[in-house]
């Protein structure tokens, strides 16, 4: 049974930016770069806790794309048999970013 995966409104921003910029640094690699952040999401619609990391004490994890240093943030709701996809952001962003996300 696959899970349902829900993408926040402001995630499709985090990714719209991203893309831009990855295309203005060469033409063609936006486009890998959304291409890979969908391979993730399929991936998460199979099983959102393969290959994945934890936070130490709450119910968020994420996963990398294979060649682009960004997260993608989401939420198990084991529950419902869902995720929700709260963030896409570069590694090197610091926490506080998605934890306004998520009400934290």
């Amino acid at each position: 049974m696959n899970w349902r995966v829900e993408i926040r409104p402001e995630v499709e921003a985090d990714v719209a930016e991203a893309a831009r910029w990855y295309e203005s640094q060469q033409p063609g690699l936006g486009t890998e770069f959304v291409e890979e952040i969908i391979q993730v999401w399929d991936a998460l619609e199979e099983n959102p806790l393969l290959n994945t990391r934890r936070h130490p004490r709450k119910n968020i994890h994420w996963r990398y794309p294979e060649r682009f240093p960004y997260r993608v943030i989401y939420e198990v709701l084991e529950a419902e048999h869902s995720v929700v996809v709260a963030a896409v952001l570069h590694a090197a962003r610091d926490d506080k970013h998605w934890r306004q996300r998520i009400g934290d």
